[in-house]
């Protein structure tokens, strides 16, 4: 590791004895000047010659996020194609390329927490953890997208792989089929750009991960008909903890091929391995243990050295789109992915309400091994009728997914099943459990049919309608191994979920608009102990109203929205023990975010919600009409971004600085809500400098993550969302401690 960070030290030393002081372009491929010129144009009224404007644009080239454009104004919106968010009738939060860059993310669930709507259920490592928005738990395949096409999302990703993250918020199952009414999570890919990219970034996260990537990117050919774009990732090196590791390797292909002008193809493929070892593990405790406060991740002991994780991704992707004219076109889209997972984590138990615990490994007999395909097609058209304009779609869009578990697994008590304190945890010997055979355990397909229609009135008013209709297969098979085999089947044909929405332009800079949704998703499992054990239930209903105003002041954009969702859910009835459909929970709240520039130099991302999240009836008076777990009434973030001007001189401005606030309120920490983990606030800051040297731009940031070294609960939720009995356990895993960041970029 010391030669590593010798490396490193040294090129940056290389790097600054290089500087040569050029003027600091002020846009990084974007326009910079735009020269107006006058042109006779006798279109006018009268046949008056009328001057008109033509903008001649010049274009610099500087390093990736030096301009911090934190406001990305299209969204992705599968059959309804890429739209502006400020038109569209969804509560659509983004975060785009620039902060992932000048935040130094390293993987996609670093970028959750600068969306106020979303939480995380962290699954062994923070890397794998699945997201929740607006209280609603997502599932492990319908709600997560890779470029529109299901994939899946408890398996780790590069942040280095992505332009951007894009959440949406609310019900989607008119859009996207059948699933959860938590949101669409859509990671839009890297994809190869006109001009050329070469980019090299070294860095280093204490204690002393380094990282090495490479960015390349450009078109080839005659007319640039090929497009390509390499994204290459090496991480190794130990992490927040002492006798810890992580190693982090990606291998990422993006290509376009432009068959003719209307014509163009992408394939994307992806390589992407994760493992760790030695890094804490979260704490499993029951219903009648009060959650103490949470502890300091950096002790050694809360994971062991030989406990952790092997995690592998294989993404494959390609898209044909073809224009038939201005105003019809086609996109075709299919997915492959293959997610692997060799667990074998220790699991921490509380058993009092003073931090004491007991330890274990296991290599369990959980899925470790998701395999998916995914397809889309859908054709885009605009037709007027009268004065109405109509923007149709007709389409479809679903997905394959496989589960394939161990038959049997390894558990092993470490410490001699003697308990350790969390405050004071120590490292003991043990051994790596395995695991053995192989089985599917579960099959689950949703192919969706999708027929929409936004009609325009006129420059104000507009109605945007999209039914669909899913058809639902679910399977499941019982451990071989078992004394007693079961084979559970569930079918539904053409299952309904509409949206309507009415929308109001009062100025082209604002919209207001009113939503209804109705959306299906697919049933739950019956657990061992129920009548029915095994069996899934019928389709569940969610339903959601919103309403929301946006406003575009200049480079700022506003988003605000209210809403009330609620869904259905199944649990064991206490008295027939037979597992059924026969609770609801019900969400409202307002959530608002503000994206762009507040000044020239300053940028902004920040946002707030206000959430009341609550179960109703779960056939348990203790664990009824409670709030729901790790469902925070209050959550905020505040990303500030500010460039020193030019008349700071040639040096200081090429200074920027940034801080990132976040807060997440007091949440219900078990189902019957007697104990709560507290409110926190986190302070991350950083600072880059932008130069050039051997006439290329370059970029230094250097960033410190949770620089007040809090102590908190960044996550917490139950065994099962649908209520429990008070003997059922709930998890907690404890936020990361002061972490540093530093990255290099060249860009030539």
């Amino acid at each position: 590791m010391t030669s590593r960070l010798s490396k490193v030290l040294a090129l940056t030393a290389l790097a600054t004895s290089c500087y040569t002081p050029l003027a600091f372009a002020q846009a990084a491929q974007t326009p910079v000047t735009n020269v107006p010129q006058s042109k006779a144009n006798t279109a006018h009224k009268g046949g008056a010659a009328q001057p008109t404007k033509e903008s001649i644009t010049v274009t610099g080239h500087t390093a990736s996020g030096a301009l911090a454009d934190y406001n990305k104004t299209t969204a992705a919106l599968g059959p309804l194609g890429t739209r502006r968010t400020l038109d569209t009738p969804f509560s659509i939060m983004t975060v785009p390329h620039d902060v992932i860059v000048n935040q130094q993310s390293r993987n996609i669930n670093d970028l959750m927490a600068y969306l106020p709507s979303v939480q995380l259920e962290v699954r062994g490592d923070p890397n794998t953890s699945r997201p929740q928005s607006r209280g609603f738990e997502a599932d492990v395949v319908a709600n997560t997208r890779i470029d529109g096409l299901n994939a899946i999302s408890t398996t780790p990703y590069a942040a280095e792989q992505f332009d951007n993250l894009q959440v949406l918020n609310g019900l989607a199952g008119a859009l996207y089929g059948a699933q959860n009414p938590a949101g669409t999570f859509e990671y839009s890919l890297k994809r190869p750009t006109d001009t050329r990219i070469n980019r090299l970034v070294v860095g280093v996260d204490s204690i002393g991960t380094l990282m090495e990537n490479a960015d390349i990117s450009g078109r080839l050919g005659r007319n640039k008909w090929f497009g390509y774009r390499l994204n290459l990732l090496h991480g190794d090196g130990t992490t927040y903890v002492q006798d810890s590791w992580v190693r982090r390797n990606l291998v990422s292909g993006n290509f376009d091929f432009r068959i003719d002008e209307k014509t163009s193809i992408e394939v994307d493929a992806s390589h992407y391995t994760y493992a760790q070892r030695g890094q804490a593990a979260g704490f499993a405790y029951s219903g009648t243990i009060d959650l103490p406060k949470a502890p300091d991740l950096s002790n050694p002991g809360l994971g062991q050295k030989y406990s952790g994780y092997n995690m592998e991704t294989n993404t494959f992707l390609a898209k044909v789109k073809h224009k038939f004219n201005e105003n019809w076109n086609i996109t075709l889209g299919g997915l492959y992915q293959d997610a692997i997972r060799q667990a074998f984590g220790t699991a921490n138990t509380l058993i009092n309400n003073s931090g004491d615990f007991t330890q274990t490994i296991s290599a369990a007999t959980t899925a470790n091994d998701f395999r998916v395909g995914s397809n889309l097609a859908y054709i885009n058209g605009r037709v007027h009728t009268g004065f109405i304009t109509h923007d149709l779609v007709l389409g479809t869009n679903g997905y394959m997914m496989g589960n394939y578990n161990p038959t049997r697994g390894q558990a092993f008590k470490l410490n001699g099943g003697q308990a350790m304190n969390m405050y004071n945890p120590k490292q003991v010997n043990g051994q790596q459990p395995y695991y053995s055979g192989r089985y599917r355990s579960a099959y689950v397909s949703n192919q969706t049919f999708i027929v929409g229609d936004t009609l325009q009135f006129n420059k104000h008013w507009s109605i945007m309608g999209t039914l669909s209709w899913s058809w639902l297969r679910t399977d499941s098979w019982s451990n071989p191994t078992a004394a007693v085999q079961s084979h559970s089947t569930f079918k539904r044909s053409a299952a309904f979920s509409p949206t309507t929405s009415l929308i109001y332009k009062p100025t082209e800079n604002q919209t207001a608009y009113f939503t209804y949704g109705r959306s299906l998703q697919a049933g739950s499992v019956a657990p061992a102990g129920a009548t029915n054990a095994n069996e899934y239930t019928a389709p569940l209903r969610s339903e959601e109203y919103e309403v929301g105003y946006k406003v575009m002041i200049k480079k700022l954009q506003i988003n605000i929205a209210g809403f009330r969702m609620s869904r259905p859910y199944a649990f064991t009835d206490p008295t027939t023990k037979t597992f059924g459909t026969f609770g609801n929970q019900r969400n409202y709240g307002v959530e608002a975010q503000i994206s762009g520039y507040i000044l020239p130099n300053l940028s902004m991302l920040g946002g707030m919600t206000w959430l009341d999240a609550q179960m109703g009836d779960t056939g348990t008076a203790s664990t009824s009409h409670k709030e729901v777990v790790g469902a925070p009434p209050v959550q905020a973030n505040v990303l500030l971004d500010y460039r020193l001007p030019a008349s700071t001189g040639d040096i200081a401005s090429r200074l920027a600085f940034n801080a990132n606030v976040h807060y997440t309120g007091r949440r219900a920490a078990n189902v019957q809500n007697t104990t709560f983990a507290g409110s926190y606030v986190t302070l991350d800051l950083g600072t880059r400098f932008a130069f050039r040297a051997a006439h290329h731009p370059w970029m230094a940031r250097f960033g410190v993550s949770n620089a007040t070294n809090a102590r908190y609960w960044a996550s917490v939720y139950p065994t099962s969302l649908n209520g429990a009995s008070a003997t059922a356990n709930n998890s907690a895993y404890a936020g990361l401690p002061r972490t540093f960041h530093f990255t290099l970029e060249a860009d030539f």
